[in-house]
């Protein structure tokens, strides 16, 4: 398993979840039933998983700038935010800079894991991904 995808498995749950909590989805439908339109946008709010508010959640009561740091959002995650874990990461999404954990390529990664968190159903504020 890749860095990113340790990452991803820490905010969205392990995949094992997903189902669990996709079941109880064909109950809540049931009330606003004379609501057809609402029925299809209630599984595909299912589905995503909102991360800003999982890291709140997960950063209460400590001294994490997990919103702009890489190296905060890893610790946060509970994984080692080494360079050589950071190199491969940015080997991972695509980096092309210099390895070296330049401020450059700390604040590209963090963007960069944001920006793959939403492709991959997470809804991510516009301001951590710009």
């Amino acid at each position: 398993m890749g860095i990113f995808s340790s990452i991803k498995e820490k905010i969205f749950g392990k995949k094992d979840a997903a189902p669990a909590a996709a079941s109880p989805a064909p109950t809540a439908p049931v009330a606003p039933a004379a609501s057809a339109p609402a029925a299809p946008s209630t599984p595909a709010s299912v589905s995503t998983v909102d991360v800003e508010e999982n890291l709140k959640h997960m950063a209460a009561g400590k001294d994490l700038n997990w919103r702009t740091s890489i190296v905060d959002l890893m610790k946060l995650l509970g994984i080692d935010p080494s360079l050589d874990n950071r190199k491969e990461l940015a080997r991972e999404l695509g980096y092309t800079g210099e390895l070296n954990g330049s401020a450059e390529m700390n604040i590209w990664l963090h963007k960069a894991v944001m920006r793959e968190l939403a492709a991959n159903g997470g809804v991510v504020p516009a301001d951590l991904i710009d």
